[in-house]
């Protein structure tokens, strides 16, 4: 690893954090190894690289997005080029299996590709005037310095949606990683770099919440986008409230997927496990809680349970491993606490529910994946989001009290459906309230051109990725023009 990857990117430069403060960087799967010392940084770095953002913004604006798009191009090209490296990266630094880390830097880079192809639709319309001789039309100004506040658990592809349209845009921009994964992040701006992209325009700052406070407080920050929990976004939105900074804030989950008695349980079982158990559930749109119809309810569990208890739990990188470990030991207690929870409101663990100890596993952060039946549906397991390889089974007497149970969760990020009636299946989509729907189908994520978007405490402001991703980045004008 080149010692630069360590540093902060501002204006061009690599270069340490003016505390000379690091922060060790521990791989979650062998605690033995270490990373790294990343820098850590605090409101001195941030100003600094906003004030290289605000001195980029006139040229980076004034370039088009037809120019602009070239270098999200050519960084998708070198990003296609080093895409083993970035992937056995992501794994080491955020621990999960390699063929997901190799799916993340496939979404980074249609994310790219997807994001330069908007390049020349990024316009507005001609209207009708009032007046004779006046030509009236509307258009869209990029709105000046944005701070990006990414999270651990895509270290690659959710920086990416961010970057992306942030550059094409002509917002120049401070990304604020988190943390936990600060190599993928350097790597990220290190390809930019390669593309030529010219200093200043996209600045990183590694560090903690003291960065990402100094990042809010800076009154030449137009707006910042924030992916992460539903505590801190709530703080970001209310930090920037007194002077009406824009913000985008992408915020927790608690998916549920239903099971009708007319799905196909085979098909259900695969969607579940996949949704609930990938990258060990450390997703926003990961499958949390099932919900499940009674008559089909035995039959379904043992299906699962068969399944799961047979996922062995190991390295990201070692190919027979089927169940990644979680990124911290903060996330394995968290989801052991959960299990313990679970426990005492009547919940009976089915398979899991504790650490994975083997003869064969390094030191570090495994938990068996886990399932929980009869879990009250207002208890704190089916309410609150675990972020972990724990799933919740809950009972429904049919689709009315099983809708009703999918929505009574303060979250709304996903919502997934399994039945073979067409009817139900766009009555539930019609009755989720969530932001990204699915049916017969498992319930993660979207597409690259689809809005990646979440209803109630999961979503604030406009979506990301999609063209919607525009009402973040830039701001309206129109004009009228007498001849």
């Amino acid at each position: 690893m080149s010692q630069h990857l360590r540093l902060n990117f501002i204006d061009g430069q690599w270069v340490p954090a003016e505390s000379g403060q690091v922060r060790e960087n521990v791989n979650p799967a062998d605690f033995a190894d270490v990373i790294g010392e990343f820098t850590e940084s605090g409101g001195v770095d941030v100003d600094q690289a906003v004030d290289a953002a605000a001195a980029a913004l006139p040229s980076w604006r004034g370039r088009g997005p037809i120019e602009r798009a070239a270098y999200l191009t050519a960084a998708g090209r070198i990003l296609g080029e080093r895409a083993a490296e970035v992937a056995a990266v992501i794994t080491r630094e955020q621990g999960k299996l390699l063929s997901e880390a190799r799916g993340e830097v496939n979404r980074a880079r249609a994310v790219l590709e997807f994001t330069a192809g908007q390049a020349r639709l990024l316009g507005g319309v001609t209207a009708p005037a009032e007046e004779e001789r006046t030509f009236a039309y509307t258009f869209r100004k990029p709105i000046g310095v944005v701070g990006l506040v990414s999270p651990w658990n895509f270290p690659l592809a959710i920086p990416m949606w961010k970057v992306a349209p942030a550059l094409l845009s002509g917002c120049t921009a401070v990304l604020k990683p988190s943390p936990l994964t600060p190599l993928t992040s350097a790597l990220l701006v290190e390809i930019f770099q390669q593309a030529g992209l010219p200093g200043g325009v996209l600045n990183l700052v590694q560090g903690d919440v003291a960065a990402g406070e100094a990042l809010v407080a800076n009154p030449a920050v137009a707006g910042i986008s924030f992916t992460g929990s539903l505590p801190v976004g709530t703080a970001i939105h209310a930090g920037g409230a007194h002077r009406l900074l824009r913000t985008q804030l992408e915020l927790g989950g608690k998916n549920a997927l239903i099971v009708c008695d007319d799905a196909d349980l085979a098909k259900a079982v695969d969607a579940v496990v996949h949704g609930a158990f990938g990258q060990a559930g450390q997703r926003c749109s990961a499958t949390s809680r099932v919900v499940v119809d009674v008559r089909v309810r035995e039959e379904f569990l043992d299906r699962l349970v068969g399944q799961v208890a047979g996922l062995r739990v190991g390295p990201g990188d070692d190919p027979a491993s089927r169940i990644c470990p979680v990124v911290n030991t903060a996330r394995t207690e968290a989801a052991l606490a959960a299990v313990a929870g679970a426990q005492r409101d009547g919940g009976k663990v089915l398979c899991g529910g504790g650490r994975e100890r083997r003869d064969d596993l390094p030191e570090g952060c495994y938990v068996q994946p886990t399932v929980i039946r009869d879990v009250p549906w207002d208890s704190e397991l089916a309410q609150e989001e675990v972020f972990g390889p724990v799933l919740a089974v809950v009972d429904a007497d049919g689709f009315d009290e099983a809708m009703t149970i999918a929505n009574s969760v303060k979250y709304g990020m996903s919502g997934t459906v399994f039945t073979a009636s067409q009817s139900r299946a766009f009555e539930a989509i019609d009755r989720f309230e969530a932001g990204m729907l699915h049916v017969n189908r498992p319930g993660v994520g979207a597409y690259a051109h689809l809005p990646h978007v979440g209803s109630k405490a999961s979503q604030y402001g406009p979506p990301e990725c999609s063209p919607e991703v525009w009402d973040f980045y830039t701001e309206w004008h129109s004009a009228c023009i007498a001849y």
